[in-house]
């Protein structure tokens, strides 16, 4: 939990990125893995963190994030890739690991703040992309990384985990990777949108 050497978010920002990219208009009301939340407030939340998780990169009060499909900024496609990329380049200054921070009106430790941001980044660009159809492969050092961070998590803060994600989706221990950090964010690896 002392970590404070800066993780990249370039690769996973990217990668989302991308996703964001190709969701069409008439996926927007879509369902995500994200329960009773569709694309567009997926969208939505993904454009509040991008900003406000680029605050507490910079120190500032963020307050606490709301989303939802009706406040989606209408130039969500030309909007969303530029606030992710400033949250990266933010996240590259080492500063913005050190001391303390805030994420989501939570004040927490500014190494923790770097990982919820690419944890964020990470497992919501697999959300969107399931939920739309796309391919998704994310970086395997940030994926690593959050892996990390959510057994650290779990264990030292159980209640606030079970606060942010849903239950945990049992997966096997040989299972790749990434589909364990899927199945401890509470995410089931095979989710595909119902017919």
């Amino acid at each position: 939990m002392t970590m404070t050497t800066p993780l990249d978010l370039g690769p996973a920002v990217a990668t989302t990125n991308r996703v964001v990219a190709g969701v069409r208009d008439d996926q927007l009301t879509g369902p995500t893995p994200c329960a009773d939340t569709t694309v567009a407030a997926l969208l939505d939340h993904v454009h509040g963190l991008a900003l406000g998780l680029r605050q507490a990169a910079l120190k500032q009060p963020t307050g606490e994030p709301v989303a939802a499909a009706e406040t989606l900024p209408t130039d969500w496609r030309t909007r969303i890739p530029p606030e992710l990329d400033d949250l990266a380049a933010a996240w590259r200054d080492p500063a913005a690991w050190a001391g303390e921070s805030e994420a989501g009106g939570v004040p927490l430790p500014a190494s923790w703040a770097g990982r919820v941001a690419l944890n964020e980044v990470l497992v919501h660009g697999w959300d969107l992309a399931v939920a739309t159809g796309q391919l998704y492969e994310p970086d395997p050092a940030a994926v690593q990384a959050c892996l990390d961070y959510a057994y650290e998590f779990a264990a030292a803060a159980p209640e606030g985990r079970d606060t942010i994600y849903g239950p945990v989706v049992p997966v096997p221990d040989d299972a790749p990777v990434f589909d364990r950090l899927l199945g401890l964010t509470g995410r089931d690896p095979s989710w595909t949108p119902p017919n």
